[in-house]
Protein backbone atom coordinates (compact mmCIF):
# COMPACT_ATOMS: atom_id res chain seq x y z
CA UNK A 1 0.00 0.00 0.00
CA UNK A 2 2.85 2.53 -0.60
CA UNK A 3 1.53 6.22 -1.36
CA UNK A 4 3.26 8.18 -4.29
CA UNK A 5 4.38 11.58 -2.64
CA UNK A 6 2.71 14.84 -4.11
CA UNK A 7 2.25 17.79 -3.09
CA UNK A 8 -0.51 19.35 -5.36
CA UNK A 9 -3.61 18.15 -4.37
CA UNK A 10 -5.88 19.35 -1.76
CA UNK A 11 -2.98 21.55 -0.66
CA UNK A 12 -1.58 18.14 0.83
CA UNK A 13 1.93 17.98 1.89
CA UNK A 14 1.85 14.62 0.91
CA UNK A 15 -0.90 12.76 -0.76
CA UNK A 16 -2.08 9.07 0.97
CA UNK A 17 -4.88 7.42 1.13
CA UNK A 18 -5.20 8.99 5.67
CA UNK A 19 -5.54 12.62 3.48
CA UNK A 20 -7.94 11.43 0.79
CA UNK A 21 -9.94 9.85 3.26
CA UNK A 22 -10.23 12.67 5.69
CA UNK A 23 -9.32 15.51 3.59
CA UNK A 24 -6.80 16.78 5.69
CA UNK A 25 -3.09 17.79 4.41
CA UNK A 26 -0.81 15.88 6.48
CA UNK A 27 -0.96 11.82 7.31
CA UNK A 28 -1.43 12.31 11.40
CA UNK A 29 -4.43 11.47 12.81
CA UNK A 30 -4.59 12.57 16.42
CA UNK A 31 -6.24 10.47 18.16
CA UNK A 32 -8.92 10.45 21.34
CA UNK A 33 -6.90 11.20 24.60
CA UNK A 34 -9.61 10.30 26.94
CA UNK A 35 -10.87 13.08 29.35
CA UNK A 36 -8.38 15.67 27.27
CA UNK A 37 -9.71 14.88 23.87
CA UNK A 38 -12.87 17.45 23.17
CA UNK A 39 -14.28 19.80 20.63
CA UNK A 40 -11.51 22.48 21.16
CA UNK A 41 -9.20 19.77 20.71
CA UNK A 42 -10.67 18.48 17.61
CA UNK A 43 -11.33 21.73 15.79
CA UNK A 44 -7.29 22.60 16.99
CA UNK A 45 -6.35 19.32 15.11
CA UNK A 46 -8.98 20.77 12.03
CA UNK A 47 -7.84 24.11 11.65
CA UNK A 48 -3.64 22.68 11.92
CA UNK A 49 -4.54 20.25 8.69
CA UNK A 50 -4.90 16.99 10.16
CA UNK A 51 -7.67 15.58 11.95
CA UNK A 52 -8.70 14.69 15.98
CA UNK A 53 -11.25 12.87 17.95
CA UNK A 54 -13.08 13.34 20.75
CA UNK A 55 -13.71 10.67 22.90
CA UNK A 56 -17.07 9.84 23.40
CA UNK A 57 -16.67 7.22 26.48
CA UNK A 58 -16.09 10.09 28.72
CA UNK A 59 -19.25 12.38 28.61
CA UNK A 60 -21.85 11.17 30.86
CA UNK A 61 -24.67 10.95 29.03
CA UNK A 62 -26.01 10.90 25.41
CA UNK A 63 -27.24 14.90 25.72
CA UNK A 64 -23.81 15.98 26.64
CA UNK A 65 -22.19 14.34 23.89
CA UNK A 66 -24.36 15.19 21.51
CA UNK A 67 -23.86 18.92 22.92
CA UNK A 68 -20.47 18.56 21.94
CA UNK A 69 -20.35 17.07 18.84
CA UNK A 70 -23.15 19.90 17.79
CA UNK A 71 -19.80 21.79 19.09
CA UNK A 72 -16.88 20.85 17.37
CA UNK A 73 -19.47 20.82 13.93
CA UNK A 74 -19.45 24.26 15.27
CA UNK A 75 -16.09 25.13 15.37
CA UNK A 76 -14.97 22.71 12.51
CA UNK A 77 -17.49 24.03 9.75
CA UNK A 78 -16.58 21.48 6.84
CA UNK A 79 -12.99 20.55 8.19
CA UNK A 80 -13.11 17.14 9.45
CA UNK A 81 -12.97 15.72 12.93
CA UNK A 82 -14.27 12.22 14.31
CA UNK A 83 -15.78 10.20 17.48
CA UNK A 84 -13.43 8.17 18.96
CA UNK A 85 -15.68 4.88 20.76
CA UNK A 86 -13.74 2.66 23.32
CA UNK A 87 -14.78 -0.85 23.37
CA UNK A 88 -14.10 -2.87 26.91
CA UNK A 89 -12.00 -6.45 25.29
CA UNK A 90 -15.80 -8.27 25.92
CA UNK A 91 -19.27 -6.46 26.59
CA UNK A 92 -20.50 -5.53 29.85
CA UNK A 93 -23.63 -4.06 31.30
CA UNK A 94 -22.25 -0.82 31.59
CA UNK A 95 -21.38 0.60 28.85
CA UNK A 96 -23.23 2.79 26.56
CA UNK A 97 -21.86 1.74 22.69
CA UNK A 98 -25.09 1.44 21.41
CA UNK A 99 -26.56 4.74 22.77
CA UNK A 100 -23.03 6.33 21.09
CA UNK A 101 -23.07 5.07 17.79
CA UNK A 102 -26.98 5.97 17.70
CA UNK A 103 -25.91 9.52 18.62
CA UNK A 104 -22.77 9.75 16.77
CA UNK A 105 -25.20 8.28 13.65
CA UNK A 106 -27.65 10.39 14.18
CA UNK A 107 -25.82 13.71 14.58
CA UNK A 108 -24.22 13.27 11.28
CA UNK A 109 -20.92 12.47 12.19
CA UNK A 110 -18.45 11.36 9.23
CA UNK A 111 -15.82 9.68 10.89
CA UNK A 112 -15.15 7.46 13.99
CA UNK A 113 -12.03 5.94 15.64
CA UNK A 114 -12.71 2.40 17.40
CA UNK A 115 -11.12 0.50 19.90
CA UNK A 116 -10.79 -2.17 22.14
CA UNK A 117 -12.92 -5.54 20.88
CA UNK A 118 -14.31 -6.13 17.31
CA UNK A 119 -16.76 -3.30 16.45
CA UNK A 120 -18.51 -5.27 13.96
CA UNK A 121 -21.50 -5.70 15.94
CA UNK A 122 -21.91 -1.87 15.31
CA UNK A 123 -20.91 -1.42 11.23
CA UNK A 124 -24.28 -1.55 10.38
CA UNK A 125 -25.85 1.35 11.94
CA UNK A 126 -22.51 3.20 11.25
CA UNK A 127 -22.26 2.22 7.52
CA UNK A 128 -25.87 2.80 7.01
CA UNK A 129 -25.04 6.47 8.15
CA UNK A 130 -22.38 6.82 5.80
CA UNK A 131 -19.83 7.13 8.71
CA UNK A 132 -16.26 5.74 7.81
CA UNK A 133 -14.35 3.97 10.39
CA UNK A 134 -10.49 3.71 11.91
CA UNK A 135 -10.27 0.85 13.96
CA UNK A 136 -7.32 0.62 16.62
CA UNK A 137 -5.53 -2.44 17.18
CA UNK A 138 -2.36 -3.28 19.33
CA UNK A 139 -1.17 -5.65 17.03
CA UNK A 140 -1.37 -7.36 12.84
CA UNK A 141 -3.47 -10.29 13.95
CA UNK A 142 -6.39 -7.92 15.10
CA UNK A 143 -5.80 -5.70 12.31
CA UNK A 144 -6.50 -8.61 9.99
CA UNK A 145 -9.19 -9.42 11.97
CA UNK A 146 -10.89 -5.74 11.18
CA UNK A 147 -10.20 -5.73 8.14
CA UNK A 148 -12.08 -9.19 7.64
CA UNK A 149 -15.37 -7.51 9.09
CA UNK A 150 -15.65 -4.36 6.58
CA UNK A 151 -13.70 -1.39 8.64
CA UNK A 152 -12.18 1.48 6.22
CA UNK A 153 -9.00 1.45 8.07
CA UNK A 154 -6.69 0.25 10.43
CA UNK A 155 -4.51 1.86 12.99
CA UNK A 156 -1.69 -0.66 14.42
CA UNK A 157 0.24 0.67 17.42
CA UNK A 158 3.31 -0.52 18.87
CA UNK A 159 4.86 -1.37 22.25
CA UNK A 160 6.15 1.78 22.27
CA UNK A 161 2.78 3.66 22.97
CA UNK A 162 0.53 5.29 25.59
CA UNK A 163 -2.31 3.67 26.91
CA UNK A 164 -3.30 0.00 26.54
CA UNK A 165 -0.34 -1.86 23.88
CA UNK A 166 -1.83 -5.05 24.33
CA UNK A 167 -0.37 -8.13 25.34
CA UNK A 168 2.49 -8.71 22.25
CA UNK A 169 5.70 -6.69 22.65
CA UNK A 170 5.95 -5.83 18.77
CA UNK A 171 7.53 -2.63 17.91
CA UNK A 172 5.66 -0.23 15.80
CA UNK A 173 8.74 -0.30 13.25
CA UNK A 174 8.37 -4.17 13.05
CA UNK A 175 4.67 -3.52 12.50
CA UNK A 176 4.90 -1.49 10.24
CA UNK A 177 7.55 -3.55 7.35
CA UNK A 178 5.33 -6.45 8.41
CA UNK A 179 1.35 -5.31 7.68
CA UNK A 180 1.91 -4.54 3.74
CA UNK A 181 1.88 -7.97 3.39
CA UNK A 182 -0.93 -9.00 5.55
CA UNK A 183 -3.53 -6.08 4.87
CA UNK A 184 -4.93 -5.04 1.64
CA UNK A 185 -7.04 -2.07 3.79
CA UNK A 186 -5.15 1.32 4.15
CA UNK A 187 -3.24 0.95 7.68
CA UNK A 188 -1.47 3.82 10.14
CA UNK A 189 1.28 2.66 12.53
CA UNK A 190 0.97 4.86 15.78
CA UNK A 191 3.40 4.06 19.42
CA UNK A 192 6.08 6.28 19.89
CA UNK A 193 5.71 8.40 17.12
CA UNK A 194 6.43 12.38 17.48
CA UNK A 195 9.17 13.15 14.33
CA UNK A 196 8.27 14.02 11.08
CA UNK A 197 11.21 11.68 10.24
CA UNK A 198 8.70 9.05 11.41
CA UNK A 199 6.33 9.87 9.22
CA UNK A 200 8.25 9.60 6.30
CA UNK A 201 9.59 5.88 7.29
CA UNK A 202 5.61 5.31 8.22
CA UNK A 203 5.20 5.62 4.24
CA UNK A 204 8.41 4.50 3.16
CA UNK A 205 7.32 0.94 4.79
CA UNK A 206 3.74 0.92 3.33
CA UNK A 207 1.34 2.69 5.75
CA UNK A 208 -0.74 5.66 4.85
CA UNK A 209 -0.08 8.00 8.12
CA UNK A 210 0.56 7.49 11.46
CA UNK A 211 -1.34 8.17 14.77
CA UNK A 212 0.22 10.39 17.61
CA UNK A 213 -1.09 10.83 20.77
CA UNK A 214 1.42 11.90 23.47
CA UNK A 215 3.03 14.13 20.71
CA UNK A 216 0.18 16.42 21.62
CA UNK A 217 -0.34 15.98 25.16
CA UNK A 218 1.15 19.21 25.88
CA UNK A 219 -0.84 20.84 23.65
CA UNK A 220 -1.83 24.86 24.55
CA UNK A 221 -5.33 23.20 23.93
CA UNK A 222 -6.02 20.46 25.59
CA UNK A 223 -7.73 21.11 28.85
CA UNK A 224 -5.12 20.67 31.47
CA UNK A 225 -3.02 22.39 34.56
CA UNK A 226 -0.28 23.83 33.30
CA UNK A 227 2.15 21.69 35.72
CA UNK A 228 0.63 18.36 34.42
CA UNK A 229 1.96 19.62 30.48
CA UNK A 230 5.17 21.07 32.40
CA UNK A 231 5.69 17.27 33.65
CA UNK A 232 5.30 16.07 30.35
CA UNK A 233 8.28 18.43 28.86
CA UNK A 234 10.23 17.53 31.31
CA UNK A 235 10.46 13.93 30.77
CA UNK A 236 12.02 11.61 28.42
CA UNK A 237 11.65 8.79 26.43
CA UNK A 238 13.01 6.86 29.43
CA UNK A 239 10.19 7.58 31.97
CA UNK A 240 7.64 5.14 30.92
CA UNK A 241 6.73 1.60 32.29
CA UNK A 242 4.84 -0.77 31.83
CA UNK A 243 1.84 -2.20 34.87
CA UNK A 244 -1.11 -3.99 35.09
CA UNK A 245 0.74 -7.32 33.98
CA UNK A 246 -1.18 -9.01 36.39
CA UNK A 247 -4.73 -8.52 35.11
CA UNK A 248 -3.89 -8.77 31.61
CA UNK A 249 -4.40 -5.08 30.47
CA UNK A 250 -1.05 -3.77 30.34
CA UNK A 251 -0.61 0.39 30.40
CA UNK A 252 2.32 2.44 29.59
CA UNK A 253 2.31 5.54 31.65
CA UNK A 254 4.65 8.17 33.61
CA UNK A 255 6.77 6.61 36.13
CA UNK A 256 5.66 8.14 39.82
CA UNK A 257 4.70 6.64 43.00
CA UNK A 258 1.87 5.12 41.55
CA UNK A 259 3.36 2.96 38.82
CA UNK A 260 5.92 1.72 42.29
CA UNK A 261 3.23 0.97 44.21
CA UNK A 262 1.03 -1.00 41.65
CA UNK A 263 4.36 -3.09 40.85
CA UNK A 264 4.82 -3.45 44.40
CA UNK A 265 0.87 -5.08 44.71
CA UNK A 266 0.89 -7.05 41.36
CA UNK A 267 5.11 -8.91 42.73
CA UNK A 268 3.08 -10.27 45.89
CA UNK A 269 0.21 -10.87 44.71
CA UNK A 270 0.19 -11.70 41.49
CA UNK A 271 -3.45 -13.56 41.39
CA UNK A 272 -5.44 -10.94 43.29
CA UNK A 273 -6.87 -9.44 40.44
CA UNK A 274 -7.85 -5.73 39.50
CA UNK A 275 -9.85 -5.01 43.35
CA UNK A 276 -6.52 -4.29 45.32
CA UNK A 277 -5.23 -2.27 41.90
CA UNK A 278 -8.58 0.21 41.80
CA UNK A 279 -7.85 2.78 44.60
CA UNK A 280 -4.65 3.68 42.31
CA UNK A 281 -5.23 2.80 38.63
CA UNK A 282 -9.00 4.47 39.42
CA UNK A 283 -9.67 7.20 35.93
CA UNK A 284 -11.27 9.30 38.89
CA UNK A 285 -7.34 9.68 40.00
CA UNK A 286 -6.13 10.25 36.71
CA UNK A 287 -9.03 12.81 35.76
CA UNK A 288 -7.35 14.54 39.26
CA UNK A 289 -3.74 14.59 37.98
CA UNK A 290 -5.33 16.43 34.52
CA UNK A 291 -7.27 18.92 36.98
CA UNK A 292 -4.56 20.00 39.71
CA UNK A 293 -1.22 18.85 37.65
CA UNK A 294 -0.05 16.33 40.23
CA UNK A 295 1.44 13.94 38.17
CA UNK A 296 3.22 11.86 41.22
CA UNK A 297 -0.03 9.89 41.28
CA UNK A 298 -2.60 7.72 39.11
CA UNK A 299 -2.14 6.49 36.01
CA UNK A 300 -0.69 9.27 33.96
CA UNK A 301 -0.93 7.84 30.47
CA UNK A 302 2.11 8.16 27.89
CA UNK A 303 4.09 6.73 25.33
CA UNK A 304 7.76 6.34 24.77
CA UNK A 305 6.70 9.72 22.49
CA UNK A 306 7.79 11.83 25.36
CA UNK A 307 11.29 11.92 24.14
CA UNK A 308 9.94 14.30 21.41
CA UNK A 309 7.60 16.97 23.54
CA UNK A 310 10.06 19.19 24.99
CA UNK A 311 7.69 22.55 25.30
CA UNK A 312 3.96 23.47 25.32
CA UNK A 313 2.42 25.32 22.12
CA UNK A 314 -0.57 25.19 19.79
CA UNK A 315 -1.34 21.71 17.58
CA UNK A 316 -0.93 24.21 15.02
CA UNK A 317 3.27 24.45 15.78
CA UNK A 318 3.71 21.04 16.30
CA UNK A 319 1.79 20.29 12.90
CA UNK A 320 4.16 22.78 11.31
CA UNK A 321 7.23 21.38 13.08
CA UNK A 322 6.52 18.34 12.31
CA UNK A 323 6.28 19.10 8.35
CA UNK A 324 9.25 20.63 8.46
CA UNK A 325 11.23 17.34 9.81
CA UNK A 326 9.26 15.44 7.18
CA UNK A 327 10.30 17.84 4.73
CA UNK A 328 14.07 17.57 5.53
CA UNK A 329 14.01 13.86 6.05
CA UNK A 330 12.83 13.73 2.36
CA UNK A 331 15.60 15.85 1.45
CA UNK A 332 17.89 13.50 2.77
CA UNK A 333 16.56 10.61 1.82
CA UNK A 334 16.59 11.60 -1.63
CA UNK A 335 20.12 12.33 -1.36
CA UNK A 336 20.64 8.21 -1.29
CA UNK A 337 17.73 7.28 -4.32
Amino acid sequence: MAENISSDSQNAVVRTAVTDLFGTRFPVVAGGLQFLANADYAAACANAGIIGFLTANHFPDDATLRAEIRKAQDLCGDLPFGVNIAMLPKSAAHERIEQIVDVVAEEGVRFVETTGRSPEAFLPVLKNAGVKVLHKVPGLKYAEKAQSVGVDMVTIVGWECGGHPGPNAIGSIVNAALAPSRLTIPFLIGGGLGHGSQVLAALAMGASGVLMGTRFLAANEIPAHVSYKNALCEATENDTTISLWSVRNNARTMINETTRIVAELERAHPDAGIEPLLPHVAGSVARQTYLDGDTSRGMVYAGQALGFVKKTQSVSETIEQLITEFTEARTRLRAYL
